[in-house]
């Protein structure tokens, strides 16, 4: 069976879907909390803690819907369409890392995971299936 049909495959996938809904749904339910992934101070004064509230709310929604998208992919599409969205949904982490990077730390919290979910992306998509 080629490494693109691999039901344990499927459930890692799975567990990649399940782990951005948990994000999302901590970032706007706690958003201090959620604000340490990316290592920056919360903010001190009244309406700067309400716009980086509800920033981390919408990066929350973000979250939730790329595990809704990788969980629909998996569900109903094809394999190289839920190996594309794993993809995009790494360079999504990339450059959340990126962003990190520019301010000096947090980075690696999530350019720890981007290759990883670009990997299973690639498997998805055949690149190291047997010809």
């Amino acid at each position: 069976m080629p490494l693109s049909h691999s039901v344990v495959l499927r459930l890692v996938v799975t567990a990649i879907a399940t782990t951005f809904v948990g994000f999302g749904v901590n970032a706007i339910l706690r958003p201090d909390h959620a604000l340490t992934f990316f290592e920056f101070q919360p903010p001190t004064s009244v309406v700067d803690k309400q716009m980086v509230d509800s920033l981390m709310a919408i990066y929350g929604v973000r979250d939730i819907f790329m595990g809704a998208a990788i969980y629909a992919a998996s569900y109903f599409g094809t394999r190289s369409t839920l190996g594309w969205t794993l993809i995009a949904a790494s360079s999504v982490a990339f450059a959340d890392g990126s962003i990190c990077w520019t301010h000096g730390q947090g980075h690696w919290n999530h350019w720890g995971y981007a290759p990883m979910i670009a990997v299973a992306g690639s498997l998805l998509l055949g690149v190291f299936d047997r010809v």
